[in-house]
């Protein structure tokens, strides 16, 4: 069969979440909380789901220590650290004002530790130690957050410090840091399990996790509070239910007691009225088309990566998906080649649009293949009354 601008509903692969009588759900307006900005963010689909001034840059605090333990958790990941190695305190680290986890000058203290006093403690002498230790002075380890903050599409963001103390350079947005954390919960897994602990105890001092939602929302597992008098009282936080996560980033509250309200509210919001459907796994075999003029007769196409769509809950009845694969195909075909177009829909909107890939290669057959493929194309163009596309 010579497919030709062929437009297939995916209505297996969509099963069951498709069916004939759909109902529009009622979503309330998103809450408006009392904070300088704040975001909403589905940590799969990447859909944002609420947001107020979640580009403008805002000094963060210590959510800066979310990017310095992402920098950390990057080289033990790589094995540049070692959890057990050793790091010397300097006198610097050692007099860094704020919060502290109360290590000493002189002394060496395990990086494993190191982690644990930034992530639970905030602890501002265990960022320049860590800082110190990898890139050799605090502001050489900034041009690494910097660094990683381009990798990572931070592009309203600049650090000046590992520690998030008050710099008129030192800015972020609620949007960058959605895109850090999620970056942090997904590139280092292993790792991220550290922001859920409630207590660290070093120096027979222990000292609480900062973010009381560890306390009052089992689902939330994370992730960082700040607090300057340029800030106000921040907090960014993760929360998992259901096979569904998100990350809110409230910056700029009145209090330790409202960051906690305003970002439970937009937790409460966003696992109350959205959902996250996993629709297709990474390369997984959506279709297959007839090649041409290859030893192989037909490839098969999918998506490069997993697709993930967050809706309203209670739409996905409504949702509908098209794949659109046009013309001829001729061998040679490489694998990862883009042969087609996936769409879905829900009411008519498009909530995803991705290129289909062949998931194979086909390489050209031999002469005599090639030759009758080719008689075979010529007549069934003869008799299709329209000119067929070649790709």
């Amino acid at each position: 069969m010579i497919q030709k601008y062929v437009t297939t509903l995916v209505l297996v692969l969509l099963a069951p979440l498709l069916s004939a009588a759909t109902i529009d759900p009622i979503i309330p307006a998103p809450p408006q909380l009392a904070a300088t900005g704040y975001l909403l963010i589905d940590a799969d689909s990447k859909q944002v789901l609420v947001e107020f001034n979640s580009k403008e840059r805002l000094p963060p605090a210590s959510l800066t220590k979310i990017m310095t333990s992402y920098i950390v958790a990057e080289e033990l990941d790589l094995g540049v650290l070692k959890g057990e190695q050793e790091v010397d305190v300097s006198v610097k680290a050692w007099r860094t004002e704020g919060s502290r986890m109360f290590i000493k000058e002189g002394t060496k203290v395990k990086v494993g530790d190191l982690m644990s006093g930034v992530i639970i403690q905030s602890g501002n002498d265990a960022s320049v130690a860590l800082a110190e230790h990898i890139a050799g002075s605090e502001a050489a380890f900034a041009d690494v957050m910097n660094q990683q903050a381009k990798r990572l599409g931070m592009v309203d963001s600049h650090f000046v410090n590992a520690t998030g103390l008050p710099h008129v350079d030192h800015y972020t947005t609620a949007s960058d840091l959605a895109k850090l954390t999620i970056a942090l919960i997904k590139d280092h897994p292993s790792h991220y399990g550290v922001y859920s602990e409630k207590y660290f105890t070093y120096n027979d001092i222990r000292q609480p996790n900062r973010n009381t939602l560890l306390w009052r929302d089992k689902s939330v597992d994370g992730v960082k509070t700040g607090h300057t008098e340029e800030a106000g009282y921040c907090l960014v936080a993760s929360a998992e239910r259901d096979n569904m996560r998100l990350v809110s980033v409230v910056m700029g509250a009145q209090s330790e007691e409202a960051r906690a309200a305003e970002t439970q509210k937009l937790l409460t919001y966003g696992f109350r009225y959205y959902e996250t459907l996993r629709l297709y796994q990474a390369r997984e075999a959506l279709n297959e088309v007839r090649v041409w003029g290859s030893a192989r007769p037909s490839v098969k196409l999918g998506l490069a990566g997993e697709v993930a769509i967050t809706i309203p809950r209670g739409a996905k009845d409504s949702l509908t998906a098209a794949m659109d694969i046009g013309g001829v195909f001729k061998a040679p075909i490489s694998e990862g080649d883009v042969m087609g177009q996936l769409t879905v829909s829900l009411n008519a909107k498009t909530v995803y649009q991705g290129p289909l890939i062949a998931l194979g290669n086909a390489a050209e057959a031999g002469l005599l293949q090639r030759l009758w493929d080719s008689l075979m194309l010529f007549v069934l163009q003869l008799f299709s009354g329209d000119p067929l596309k070649v790709v």
